[in-house]
């Protein structure tokens, strides 16, 4: 078949309820070389600080609803993004998401290559 479908209740969210969430859709979607999941992040929480020096992936975020904060760590920088706003960051580049508003944040997070 030349391709699948998913949807974000078919995998496990990886973040806790009270938190959010964060659904990995890339096992679901049988995706080889790019990762795809959907995050939201409640009003005062932060996603986890990371780069991806040892994957190589770079990453692209984008955000559907809400705002977000990007704390750019090794730029001693932060972006913030709202809705239909997007950002790559190469891989190491380090980074933490930051819901600093008053509404739930939904992003979708692409990596790649895998």
């Amino acid at each position: 078949m030349g391709y699948e479908t998913a949807a974000k209740t078919d995998p496990d969210s990886v973040v806790p309820a009270e938190a959010g969430g964060m659904w990995f859709l890339k096992d679901e979607l049988k995706a080889e070389s790019v990762g795809f999941t959907l995050l939201e992040l409640e009003p005062g929480t932060e996603g986890m600080e990371h780069d991806e020096t040892e994957t190589g992936q770079e990453e692209i975020y984008y955000v559907l609803e809400g705002e977000i904060d990007v704390a750019l760590t090794d730029a001693d920088e932060t972006v913030t993004l709202e809705a239909e706003e997007a950002i790559r960051l190469d891989p190491a580049e380090t980074r933490q998401l930051v819901n600093s508003g008053t509404d739930t944040a939904k992003l979708v997070l692409v990596g790649g290559p895998l």
